[in-house]
């Protein structure tokens, strides 16, 4: 049992050493452990600080970001908006114009037609009167009998009926 428990002197010299370990360790070795503990605490707070100025800024951007999206939808819509008004007032603008033009053609073709319609109407009538005017003027060289008579009238009606196939 002897060989287990420690001696007097050798607790002493432990104590006396751990003392001089500790003092000497205390003196020197732990101010600067302690100086680099809190050199890293401070950087790991700095770091904490920065990370929330980041992150708060961020934030910040992304809020910014979001009202500049926002203030382009709305500008794109309204563009958008505009651009269809301004088709729609083309197209209106066309279809007038396109009707206007179809009223003019309309009224020009109208016009020609009439033209064309009396010019032929005076060309046919022209034509009767000459026509008249012959009969006349072979009923008045002649003396017609009743079958003379009834063949001028015939001739006549041919003559007429040929005007009406021209």
């Amino acid at each position: 049992m002897d060989l287990l428990s420690p001696h007097l002197n050798e607790i002493i010299y432990a104590t006396v050493a751990f003392l001089i370990l500790l003092f000497l360790l205390s003196r020197y070795a732990f101010p600067a452990v302690v100086d680099i503990m809190d050199k890293r605490a401070d950087t790991i707070k700095d770091s904490l600080e920065a990370s929330e100025k980041t992150r708060i800024e961020a934030q910040k951007l992304l809020d910014d970001y979001k009202k500049e999206m926002s203030k382009a939808r709305d500008e794109a819509q309204k563009i958008i908006k505009e651009g269809r008004k301004f088709g729609e007032g083309i197209k209106e603008e066309m279809n007038e114009k396109a009707r206007k033009e179809a009223d003019q053609m309309i009224e020009r073709a109208t016009s020609e037609i009439e033209r064309e319609k009396s010019v032929a109407i005076e060309d046919i009538q022209k034509k009767v009167a000459d026509l008249a005017v012959g009969a006349a003027s072979k009923v008045i060289s002649k003396s017609l009998d009743k079958a003379e008579h009834e063949k001028i009238i015939d001739d006549f009606l041919s003559n007429v009926g040929n005007l009406n196939e021209n």
